[in-house]
């Protein structure tokens, strides 16, 4: 009896974890296609009180998907190339060392024991 208990339990848990995770994806779908239509009422009304004509179509008023993804890419590009400029120039100079036996390993690899 305990078990069936504890179950239940898990099942309601589970359950309501679902259901208050597609009601806030609903109320988020809601927020965000009210979003472009909340701006396009602030434009309108911009554009009553400047005396200027109002556009009847909706479309005219928003940006295409296509210039917004060209903006967001200018944008990423431009605030992600921050750093200073460096010159492409690669510099290599020699360093004269003195040979010394003492460090040479080859020394070591060929010597044969002798017979």
């Amino acid at each position: 009896m305990i078990e069936s208990v504890a179950n239940q339990g898990g099942f309601t848990v589970a359950l309501v974890g679902y259901i208050i995770v597609f009601l806030v994806l609903v109320i988020l779908i809601l927020i965000f296609t009210a979003i472009p239509r909340i701006i396009n009422m602030k434009v309108r009304t911009e554009l009553r009180r400047k005396g200027k004509e109002v556009i009847n179509q909706p479309n005219e008023l928003s940006v295409g998907g296509d210039v917004s993804a060209a903006i967001s890419m200018a944008l990423h590009l431009y605030l992600s190339d921050m750093h200073d400029e460096e010159p492409n120039v690669i510099t290599i100079s020699r360093i004269q060392r003195r040979y010394s036996p003492w460090s040479s390993k080859i020394y070591n690899i060929y010597n044969t024991p002798l017979k």
